[in-house]
């Protein structure tokens, strides 16, 4: 194995087996080494292991719909693999959904992370549907990245490096949740895990299968509630904005020592 290639997880459904295919494909393209995580498939949870960690009372106060089985199983797939970080004492991990593609060298991300000499808790590496953000901060890393913190934490867990601090911090913060696992992420007020990204990504997502989220979901349509979100959303800005100026200073007082 090459230099400063860290633990990679892939998450991934037993029954995907089509995405399994294709995620070996491309990370043997760069010769990348990678551990299969099996992802935890909601449709199949008991009503006790749904309640485990999912808080329903929560979810009502803190989001404006009832999360799927489908998304309770991935927030406890991640859970699981910020589970194996801790467990295994690794210095951080790469943790990879089974749905995305490489558009540029794997190792320029594994030495360019290697190189920081500060400590960090979570970068993203990927961003939900290759969308873009406004950024509010961005730091030179080397001739091939900027470090950056974006106006609001990017959605989305298609590819990001977390560290054994950002695992522990992640599982304290989630032991009970209430929404969506990438929304949690960007709710750094309440995680105190801040969020940069290593930009130009070199990982996208490729959304070329049926999502298996919707298809480990299962009953009626959940109700959404246009209202209680928009509410949320404005009590939520103020919080956002305060985290993320902080998370810009203390971002800028590392890279100055």
């Amino acid at each position: 194995m090459r230099d400063n290639v860290p633990a990679i997880f892939l998450i991934n459904l037993d029954q995907s087996t089509q995405r399994l295919k294709a995620c070996t494909d491309r990370l043997n393209s760069q010769n990348i080494r990678f551990e299969r995580l099996s992802g935890v498939y909601g449709k199949s949870l008991t009503q006790e292991e749904l309640a485990r960690h999912y808080s329903h009372t929560l979810n009502l106060k803190k989001y404006h719909r009832a999360l799927s089985q489908g998304e309770i199983g991935c927030y406890l797939s991640h859970r699981k693999a910020w589970q194996a970080i801790v467990d295994r004492q690794l210095d951080y991990a790469i943790i990879i959904e089974d749905d995305f593609k490489i558009v540029g060298p794997l190792q320029d991300v594994f030495d360019s992370i290697a190189d920081l000499n500060f400590d960090w808790q979570l970068i993203k590496l990927a961003a939900y549907e290759n969308r873009e953000k406004p950024i509010l901060y961005k730091s030179k890393l080397n001739s091939h990245f900027d470090l950056v913190i974006h106006k609001k934490a990017m959605t989305g867990c298609c590819a990001q490096a977390i560290s054994l601090e950002g695992a522990r911090q992640l599982l304290k913060a989630t032991d009970k949740f209430a929404r969506p696992v990438d929304t949690d992420i960007q709710h750094i007020w309440e995680t105190n895990v801040p969020v940069y990204s290593m930009m130009p990504y070199y990982i996208e997502q490729a959304g070329e299968f049926e999502s298996d989220i919707a298809k480990a979901s299962s009953g009626a349509p959940v109700k959404k509630h246009f209202w209680k979100r928009k509410w949320h959303q404005f009590q939520e800005k103020r919080l956002n904005h305060t985290a993320t100026c902080k998370a810009i200073e203390a971002l800028k007082a590392k890279l100055n020592n």
